[in-house]
C-alpha cells in the first residue's frame, strides 16, 4: 500500500529553479500573474463563508496551510491580510527560499518540509489551499485524503488545477511550454490533467462538498487573468468539509 504522494522527479524539476519564485519576470512569471485573481478568489469566499465583516486585518484568527507552497507566493498575501499561515512543500529548496523571502519581510509564516501524509500537527486548520499542485503529485486520492484531515469540519479546501481536455494540451502545454515559453518545457504532464467531475469524485470519498466550481481565463489584450464560467483549462474548486 502507498504512504507517499512525492513524485520525486517532479521535485527535483521545481527545485532545480527554486532561486526564481520571487522574480517576477523569472520562470515562475505565469504565477506572479496569476496570483492576483488567485488571491481574490480565496479572499472573498473565505469572507462570505465565514461571515467575516471586518475591514483591516479582515483574515485575523483564520488558520491557513497552503499546501505544495513553494517559495511562498500565496502564503505571505494571505499573512498580510492577517491569517495565521503554514505552508508545507516537498521541496527543501523551495522551504528555505520561502523561509527567507518571510523573514525578509516580517511576515510569521511557519514552513515545513514535508507533505499532507507525512505533517504531524495537532492543528486542524480552518482553510486548506491545493493551488496548483495535484497535477504534480503521485497519488491524488491519498494526498487529498490526507490534506482533509488536516482540515476543520466546516472548513474551506480550495483546489487549482488544470483540466484534462484537449484544449488544455494546446494551450498549457503546447502553447505555454513550447510556444509561448511561458514555463520551463516539461513543466506539465498531460496525463496527470484532472477532470472536474473526476475531482468532484475524489473529495467525496474525503468527506468534502463542492461549494463552488469556476474556471480561470487569461484575456491576452489586457494580459491578465479572469474569472470565467469556461472551466476547459484552468479551474478552481471550493469544497466545504462535512
Amino acid at each position: 500500500m502507498k504512504i507517499n504522494t512525492i513524485n520525486k522527479e517532479e521535485i527535483e524539476k521545481f527545485s532545480k529553479i527554486a532561486e526564481e519564485w520571487w522574480d517576477p519576470t523569472g520562470k515562475f512569471k505565469p504565477l506572479h500573474k496569476f496570483n492576483p485573481i488567485r488571491i481574490s478568489y480565496i479572499k472573498e469566499n473565505i469572507l462570505s463563508t465565514f461571515n467575516i465583516k471586518r475591514k483591516e486585518k479582515i483574515l485575523k484568527g483564520i488558520k491557513i496551510l497552503d499546501i505544495g507552497c513553494g517559495g511562498g507566493l500565496l502564503s505571505e498575501p494571505m499573512a498580510r491580510l492577517g491569517a495565521d499561515v503554514v505552508g508545507i512543500d516537498a521541496s527543501n529548496k523551495n522551504v528555505n527560499v520561502a523561509k527567507l523571502h518571510a523573514k525578509k519581510n516580517d511576515l510569521k509564516i511557519k514552513y515545513f518540509c514535508t507533505s499532507p501524509e507525512n505533517f504531524k500537527t495537532d492543528i486542524k486548520f480552518d482553510v486548506i489551499l491545493n493551488m496548483e499542485i495535484i497535477e504534480h503529485v503521485d497519488d491524488v486520492n491519498l494526498f487529498l485524503k490526507s490534506s482533509s484531515k488536516l482540515l476543520k469540519k466546516n472548513g474551506i479546501m480550495f483546489i487549482a488545477t488544470l483540466n484534462k481536455t484537449l484544449k488544455s494540451y494546446l494551450f498549457a502545454i503546447v502553447g505555454a511550454e513550447y510556444v509561448l515559453r511561458w514555463l520551463p518545457i516539461g513543466t506539465h504532464e498531460w496525463e496527470k490533467f484532472v477532470k472536474p467531475e473526476q475531482l468532484i469524485d475524489i473529495t467525496k470519498t474525503c468527506n468534502l462538498n463542492l461549494d463552488d466550481l469556476k474556471g480561470f481565463k487569461f484575456n491576452l489584450i489586457s494580459d491578465e487573468w479572469k474569472i470565467s464560467n469556461d472551466k476547459s483549462v484552468n479551474y478552481i474548486a471550493k469544497f466545504i468539509k462535512n
